[in-house]
């Protein structure tokens, strides 16, 4: 009883409160070092040198340093300054992007069908088979290519274009570089190679349509399937997700916490997708018909009653 009292008084006591607390921080934070280097010890041994592989720690920083300067430092930075023109280096990134996710796509397909991946359950093989290695390497360029991506926004930033930077585009961003750096490190293979093969196709599409955008104006006229290009955007997820539900459930032997992830992270997107749909092309014409319907109608009255007061004139 007096030890519980003790206790309590020393508790109650601001400087024993803080001290208390921080031991349970660093309490939390050993655990969960002992975790990650464990975790970090059966990692996939062929990436362990590659680049941005031998730790979290790069792929954390440039993502915060990523998110911080579109929040933040780069509207403050053009706050008062005219918007970049730049052309010539978004049409060149367009089709770079174009190359690498091209590149990607064909690997993926070309190595898993020389190895003869199933596409129901696809176990991950952690060998030195060239088919495999590729395999890896592929995925690795799709994890990369996340990074790379990120100078969409930048180059929002710098043109002002910041009715462009919704919450959808910063979040997509921002969460599938960290996402896939774990993909890489411990699942280079197996499973995940469906979602990085449509992924990528997908983004093929995505950056010709970009490339051609940001020719000029006198190239909208070929611009006419955007909206079919966010339909094929929702398609792929909802494909990613099937494929995901259905490894889950036929208990395929792929580290399950990559499959939840996925799914998790797949039902965000489709969710943050499916309300930009529905208020690009579905609210926002239903405004602009009545807008204009609006527009029509005064102008009549106002012929009307023009004419009346013209009519009156003349008399």
């Amino acid at each position: 009883m007096t030890i519980g009292c003790e206790l309590d008084t020393i508790l109650t006591t601001p400087t024993h409160k803080y001290s208390y607390k921080m031991e349970l921080i660093v309490d939390k934070y050993n655990h969960f070092n002992e975790f990650y280097t464990w975790a970090l010890s059966v990692s996939d041994k062929r990436v362990e040198n590659w680049l941005l592989m031998q730790g979290y720690t790069p792929t954390l920083v440039i993502t915060a340093i990523y998110v911080l300067f579109v929040t933040w430092i780069g509207p403050k930075f053009m706050e008062n300054r005219e918007p970049f023109k730049l052309k010539w280096p978004i049409v060149i990134y367009n089709f770079v992007c174009i190359a690498i996710n091209f590149h990607i796509c064909s690997e993926l397909l070309y190595n898993t069908t020389m190895v003869g991946y199933n596409y129901s359950c696809q176990t991950v093989d952690y060998s030195d088979n060239p088919y495999e290695v590729r395999i890896a390497k592929a995925l690795w360029w799709f994890y990369f290519s996340k990074c790379v991506e990120m100078l969409d926004t930048v180059f929002f930033v710098l043109r002002k274009k910041n009715n462009q930077i919704s919450f959808l585009h910063v979040y997509h961003h921002a969460t599938m570089f960290p996402i896939w750096w774990m993909g890489v490190k411990w699942v280079a293979g197996g499973q995940s190679f469906f979602g990085a093969m449509i992924n990528s196709f997908i983004h093929v599409v995505m950056y010709t349509y970009y490339g051609i955008a940001a020719l000029g104006p006198q190239y909208q006229k070929y611009l006419w399937w955007k909206r079919y290009l966010t339909i094929i955007q929702l398609i792929q997820f909802f494909a990613g997700m099937v494929y995901g539900i259905q490894g889950i459930l036929v208990d395929c032997d792929y580290p399950r916490w990559m499959l939840w992830t996925s799914l998790v992270y797949g039902v965000t997107i489709i969710t943050l997708f499916l309300n930009f749909y529905i208020q690009a092309y579905i609210k926002k014409p239903k405004h602009q018909a009545k807008a204009v319907e609006k527009e029509k109608n005064g102008q009549t009255s106002n012929g009307v009653t023009n004419g009346v007061k013209e009519s009156k004139k003349t008399k």
